[in-house]
């Protein structure tokens, strides 16, 4: 919308070989899961993670629900994680009848505080997941040296992370299990979809039957046996080829998207760095080891009613700036099956109390985007 419209928080880019690429996959009739755009997107994909095996999904979510499949998530099991994020992280692994521990945020990235992380861990603990807020990554070095003297495994959920690294490597190529997300709000998308990246070779042999509803479907197709099976517990979380035709137009078009939300983050940096000194708000912090996608742009409001006052103040002027998370250790289900670590989850209390989000997308106009540092500047003089 023009900057006299409504700005919204997010609209998803359109490539342009998009509708082309759609309307070849309903003509060849090849519509179902693993099409011959799966395979272009999941090869896109596999590049752009660095290398680890890939499998397409219907979502992010069932991504997730995969690998609590993959690790054998049991009754009685824990899953340490951040509060700070969204419900998916836990659902994945509460659906396999597991406890997760929440476990606070550092202050700078809104990750996981790795220096929390040791005191969480029980003999019941058997996956930390962490999850790179904004893309911006977590301390997976730490992280990643707690879990191997302790024996757990670490599930990236990279929902936000496509196309960032930490000290040069990829984010989702940094734990043996790593998931996508190209939802519509996401950098790239499909309108809804996922990923599995599968960093241990050993474990794709059974994500690829979990994912075909626990056959070995996917190996009879490729002539390995002669008739499928039910092998596994499982289920259907192929998308279908429609899906990865618009997920490959999306993904080759993955530098022009990107160039443009950078450029538009970089700009909301500079422009408002003066405002925010000079009125107790704080931008967002990338760590020098950390490259990040351009996928948030946040800023934390000195309190609360700060936040609600610049929040309806933005929407006066048409622009869409919502807030997030609402804590899972606060929610109603948290409460009920969840375990918050020792020392509770402040940080994440105080922060969720505080962050609200600016537009960015890559058609955000240099036009509106302009429009939105002014109504953002002009907020402390209402």
């Amino acid at each position: 919308m023009s900057a006299r419209g409504v700005v919204p928080f997010t609209t998803p880019w359109v490539a342009p070989a998009e509708e082309l690429y759609v309307l070849e996959a309903l003509r060849s009739g090849l519509t179902s899961g693993d099409g011959p755009f799966t395979r272009r997107a999941t090869r896109l994909v596999e590049a752009l993670v660095g290398g680890g095996r890939a499998l397409l999904t219907t979502s992010c979510t069932h991504a997730l629900e995969m690998t609590a499949l993959l690790l054998d998530i049991k009754p009685g099991d824990e899953v340490i994680l951040p509060s700070f994020t969204f419900v998916s992280t836990a659902n994945a692994f509460v659906l396999r009848g597991a406890t997760p521990v929440f476990v606070d945020i550092r202050e700078d990235t809104f990750n996981l505080d790795e220096r929390l992380l040791e005191a969480a861990i029980t003999p019941r603990t058997r996956a930390i997941v962490v999850v790179h807020y904004g893309g911006v990554a977590c301390a997976m070095d730490e992280i990643g040296a707690i879990a191997q003297r302790h024996g757990i495994t670490v599930v990236e959920d990279n929902a936000h992370g496509l196309g960032g690294a930490y000290r040069g490597r990829p984010l989702g190529s940094l734990a043996p299990l790593a998931t996508q997300s190209f939802h519509a709000t996401k950098n790239v998308s499909c309108g809804e979809g996922g990923a599995l990246v599968l960093n241990d070779e050993s474990l794709v042999d059974r994500a690829e039957i979990l994912r075909e509803k626990g056959t070995n479907r996917s190996q009879f197709y490729r002539g390995m046996v002669d008739k499928y099976r039910w092998m596994d517990v499982g289920s259907s979380y192929l998308p279908s080829d429609v899906l990865a035709a618009m997920l490959t137009a999306q993904l080759e078009s993955f530098n022009t998207i990107q160039e443009r939300r950078g450029q538009i983050w970089d700009t909301y940096h500079k422009q408002l760095a003066g405002w925010a000194a000079a009125n107790g708000v704080r931008l967002p912090v990338v760590p020098d080891e950390c490259d990040h996608p351009a996928h948030v742009y946040a800023l934390l409001a000195p309190t609360h009613d700060d936040r609600t006052r610049f929040i309806e103040a933005l929407s006066r002027h048409g622009i869409v700036a919502p807030f997030h998370y609402v804590p899972l250790h606060e929610s109603p289900v948290g409460e009920q099956v969840g375990r918050t670590a020792a020392g509770g989850c402040p940080v994440t209390t105080d922060v969720s109390s505080r962050l609200l989000r600016l537009p960015l997308f890559a058609s955000l106009s240099d036009a509106d985007l302009e429009y939105v540092i002014d109504a953002v500047v002009t907020l402390t003089a209402a």
